[in-house]
């Protein structure tokens, strides 16, 4: 970790909420926001965070799996992501969040015509925003916990008992 932390301290909770109060409390809430009020399917939406995770390189996030009412991705779910364009265990949907959070954040200038018909084929327009607000939240607040190795300490503050 390259962000020094005063003894005793919990590095999250320092760093996002006591370093930069004006920004870092209003980060962790929408961070916190995408997790409480997705709409989206538990698989769509793990498809594309985890995707987010793997290019992010973000440590805690690959480790992470989002639950919904008791209910997980299966353990292979993750190297499924590894190999969206492939995989069997993906329906169109869940494909199509994990591309769009693949081009999001390595190729968004490239994001035409044909893949928006695709995607908006099978996700409505406010489906299409809300998984764009989720990729960027994964990808800059990822970014951020990794590049400071945040991401090796990094628990979300609603899942301080599963620690």
């Amino acid at each position: 970790m390259i962000i020094d932390v005063p003894e005793g301290r919990d590095p999250i909770e320092y760093v996002w909420g006591e370093m930069v109060p004006g920004i870092g409390t209003a980060a962790s809430q929408f961070a916190l926001a995408v997790y409480s009020h997705s709409t989206l399917g538990l698989r769509e939406f793990e498809a594309a965070r985890l995707r987010i995770a793997q290019i992010n390189g973000c440590l805690f996030c690959q480790d992470w799996r989002t639950e919904r009412d008791g209910v997980k991705v299966e353990e292979e779910f993750a190297e499924a992501v590894t190999d969206w364009r492939t995989t069997d265990l993906f329906d169109e949907r869940t494909r199509l969040a994990a591309e769009y959070a693949d081009r999001y954040a390595l190729d968004h200038h490239n994001l035409d015509d044909e893949f928006w018909t695709r995607m908006l084929a099978h996700y409505t327009q406010a489906e299409a925003v809300e998984l764009t607000m989720c990729l960027g939240s994964w990808l800059g607040f990822g970014r951020l916990n990794h590049v400071f190795g945040l991401d090796a300490v990094c628990v979300l503050p609603s899942h301080l008992e599963n620690r």
